[in-house]
């Protein structure tokens, strides 16, 4: 518990600091009391929860069957598309519109393509950045002469 001290002491708590200096907290890895209780009052019973849940889950339990399908399931699915050869920024266009054409025709799912999307837009500023670096050392060249 966090005890008020005045402002000008130095012993005062930080806002997101609320243990006094030396004190850690909970050591790495220490599980705190609520789970160590119910990790201990459910000892021996999971067996027998998994076979309520998923006799609740097939008799019509919709949340209960959502659970287990979240837990059972891949989040993510692997996705396979062509797209074509990018060396240059302006490749990207390209791959953009392979993407948006693999959304339309329902190859990839919206929220799939917004992040292959995402991927392409990095890879598209790598490019124009390492661009941009060769440009500027061939100026620094140009400028400064050849290096001895």
């Amino acid at each position: 518990m966090r005890q008020s001290v005045p402002d000008d002491s130095p012993n005062r708590t930080i806002r997101g600091r609320p243990f006094v200096k030396g004190n850690p907290g909970r050591r790495l890895g220490s599980k705190n009391r609520e789970t160590v209780i119910a990790t201990s009052l459910l000892e021996g019973e999971t067996e027998e929860l998994l076979r309520k849940a998923v006799a609740l889950a097939k008799g019509g339990n919709v949340p209960m069957l959502k659970f287990l399908l979240g837990r059972i399931l891949p989040r993510e699915r692997i996705v396979k598309i062509d797209l074509p050869e990018m060396d240059f920024a302006d490749d990207g266009i390209a791959a953009l519109g392979s993407i948006m054409r693999a959304v339309s025709e329902g190859a990839l799912t919206p929220p799939e393509g917004a992040q292959l999307a995402s991927i392409v837009n990095s890879y598209i500023a790598a490019i124009e950045m390492a661009d941009v670096v060769k440009r500027v050392d061939a100026l620094e060249a140009r400028l400064n002469g050849p290096v001895r």
